[in-house]
C-alpha cells in the first residue's frame, strides 16, 4: 500500500542513503548547484512542519528540564535522601549549564563533520539516558553529575538542531520560525510547572518520589521524538558542500514534488560553484572565519549570547528560590507561578517573530534587548523597595520576559545564520559555549548565594547588572547588526568552499 503523500512515511519513502559516499565528488573538484535557491523558493509545506516539530522539540525538553530544576527546588531541599541547600541547587544548575557548554562544543564539531541527522539522534539519546538517571540520583554528587550529562545532551542538540532547521526552512520564513522554535522552550517550561504542581501535591506521592517522577517525564517525551526524527532527512546543504550532490538533489526533488509540484524553471535560479574539500573543517577554520573574515559579526554574536545567558539563567534558575524565600510560596505551589511566566515567554517570540522578517533583524534585536534591560531596571527598583507581592512579581516577570524571550531567541537566530555553511554547527557551539560559560554558568550560583543572604538589596543589584548587559548588547547590535532578513544563507555568508 502506497503511503499518503503528506505523511511522514511518504516524506521518508525513497529517501537516499545519506551514509553512502560512492557518488561523492573527489576532493578539489568544482561542482555547481542551484539547490539552496530551490530550497528557499519553496512555499511552506508539510515537510517543513514535520522538520520543525521533530527537531524543535529540543527547546521543549530544555524548558522542561530547567523549569523542573527550579520548581522542584523546594522538594529537593525537603527530600529525605538528598536534602539539598540553596547553594547546592544553584551549583547543580551551573553543572547543567557546564554540561551544555561541553556538549555543544563536542557535538557541534561532530555535527559539521558527520552530518546533522546522525548527531540529532545521538544527542537526544544522551539526553534520554542522563535525565532518566537523574530521577534515580542517590546523593547530591550523583545528582550533579547526571545534570551535567543531561545538559551535555541538550547543548549538543542546540548545534545539530539549529543548523538543520536553518538549512531546511525557506529564507522568508527563517526568522519567525527560528524565534518560535526557540520560544517553544516555554511550552516545556509550562509542562514542567504543571508536572511539579501535580506530582508535588501533598499526600499524592512520598516526599522522595514526586521529584523523581517529574524528571522521568523528559525521558518519556524524548522516546517519542526519537521515532519522529527518523523521517527528517539529512540537510541537503550539508551534503552539497561535501560533493554529495546526487543525494542532496534526490532529497530536494522529493520535497518539491510533494509540497510544490508546479514551480518556475530551475534554470532561472542563481547557482553556486563550490570546490569540494577533502578534510573536514575544524576549530582553526572557525577561528580564521570569526576573527579574520567576520570579526564584527563575531563580536555581535558573542555579546548577544553572553547578555541573554546571564539575564535568563540567573533569574529563571533561581525564581523558585525567590518565591519561597521572600514571598513564602510553598514548594507545591511554585508551579502555579511559573505557568503565567512561561506563557509570557512563549507569546513574545510567537507575536513578535514575524517582525524580524518584515521590519528586519537589526531594528528588532536592538529594540527587544534595550527594552528588556529597561524593564528589568524597573523590576529591580520595585523588588528592592519591597513593593511587590508574589503575584505582582510574577506579573512583572511576564511583562519583562515577553520582550526578553524574543531578544534571547534572536541571539540564537543570529549566530546560526551569519556564518558560512561549512562551520555553522561549530560556530553555534562556540557562541553558545562562550555565551553560556561567561554569562550563564556563574549566574545561578551567584544568585543562589545572594538569595541565601535573605536580603533584597544584593539581589536587586544582580538584576541591575543583568539589565546593563542587555542594554550594552543593544548598542552593539545597533552598530554591528546584519540585515539577514529574507536573504538566503549563502547570500548572508558565502560558503568557505565558494569557487565563483
Amino acid at each position: 500500500m502506497r503511503p499518503c503523500e503528506n505523511s511522514p512515511m511518504a516524506l521518508n519513502a525513497n529517501k537516499p542513503d545519506v551514509d553512502s559516499a560512492d557518488r561523492r565528488a573527489p576532493a578539489g573538484a568544482v561542482v555547481e548547484t542551484d539547490l539552496p535557491a530551490r530550497l528557499d523558493r519553496l512555499p511552506w509545506g508539510h515537510f517543513h512542519t514535520l522538520a520543525v516539530v521533530a527537531l524543535g522539540i529540543t527547546w521543549v525538553l530544555d524548558g522542561l528540564e530547567v523549569t523542573l530544576a527550579g520548581a522542584l527546588s523546594g522538594a529537593l531541599q525537603a527530600s529525605p535522601r538528598l536534602h539539598l541547600t540553596a547553594s547546592q541547587i544553584g551549583l547543580a544548575a551551573s553543572c547543567y549549564l557546564a554540561g551544555a557548554v561541553a556538549g555543544a562544543m563536542f557535538f557541534g564539531w561532530l555535527t559539521d563533520r558527520l552530518g546533522r541527522k546522525r548527531l540529532f539522534t545521538v544527542t537526544l539519546a544522551v539526553y534520554l539516558v542522563a535525565t532518566a538517571l537523574t530521577a534515580l540520583s542517590p546523593t547530591f554528587g550523583w545528582y550533579a553529575v547526571f545534570r551535567f550529562f543531561t545538559g551535555a545532551g541538550i547543548g549538543g542538540e542546540y548545534t545539530a538542531i539549529n543548523s538543520a532547521i536553518q538549512e531546511l526552512v525557506p529564507a522568508r520564513y527563517r526568522g519567525r520560525t527560528d524565534l518560535i522554535v526557540n520560544g517553544s522552550f516555554w511550552i516545556g517550561a509550562a509542562l514542567g510547572a504543571l508536572a511539579a504542581v501535580v506530582l508535588l501535591e501533598p499526600g499524592r506521592l512520598p516526599a522522595d518520589v514526586g521529584w523523581r517522577a517529574a524528571y522521568g517525564l523528559g525521558a518519556v517525551l524524548g522516546l517519542a521524538i526519537l521515532w519522529l526524527r527518523r523521517f527528517v532527512p539529512e540537510s541537503p546543504r550539508w551534503l552539497m558542500v561535501r560533493g554529495r550532490l546526487a543525494e542532496a538533489e534526490a532529497i530536494v526533488a522529493d520535497v518539491e514534488r510533494r509540497i510544490a509540484p508546479v514551480l518556475p524553471p530551475a534554470k532561472a535560479l542563481p547557482r553556486l560553484r563550490l570546490r569540494v574539500r577533502g578534510n573536514a573543517f575544524g576549530l582553526l577554520d572557525v577561528a580564521h572565519t570569526l576573527f579574520v573574515l567576520y570579526p564584527r559579526r563575531a563580536t555581535l554574536g558573542l555579546v548577544l549570547m553572553i547578555a541573554q545567558a546571564f539575564f535568563y539563567n540567573a533569574i529563571f534558575f533561581t525564581y523558585a528560590l525567590v518565591l519561597g524565600t521572600f514571598f513564602g510560596v510553598a514548594a507545591d505551589r511554585i508551579g502555579l507561578y511559573l505557568l503565567p511566566f512561561a506563557a509570557g515567554n512563549f507569546l513574545g517570540p510567537l507575536l513578535l517573530g514575524r517582525l524580524f522578517d518584515t521590519l528586519g533583524r537589526r531594528i528588532m534585536i536592538v529594540a527587544t534587548y534595550a527594552l528588556s534591560g529597561l524593564l528589568l531596571l524597573g523590576v529591580a527598583a520595585l523588588f528592592a523597595a519591597g513593593l511587590l507581592s508574589a503575584e505582582t512579581q510574577t506579573l512583572a516577570w511576564c511583562i519583562v520576559f515577553f520582550v526578553a524571550s524574543a531578544a534571547a531567541s534572536s541571539a540564537y537566530l543570529t549566530v546560526s545564520e551569519i556564518f558560512p555553511l561549512e562551520i555553522r554547527a561549530l560556530a553555534i557551539a562556540v557562541f553558545y559555549a562562550l555565551g553560556t560559560a561567561i554569562g550563564g554558568i556563574g549566574g545561578p550560583w551567584l544568585f543562589g548565594r545572594l538569595i541565601g543572604t535573605s536580603e533584597r538589596a544584593p539581589i536587586a543589584w544582580g538584576y541591575v547588572f543583568g539589565a546593563a548587559l542587555m542594554i550594552a548588547a543593544a548598542a552593539v547590535a545597533w552598530k554591528f547588526g546584519v540585515a539577514a532578513e529574507r536573504r538566503g544563507l549563502e547570500q548572508v555568508a558565502l560558503p568557505l568552499s565558494n569557487d565563483a
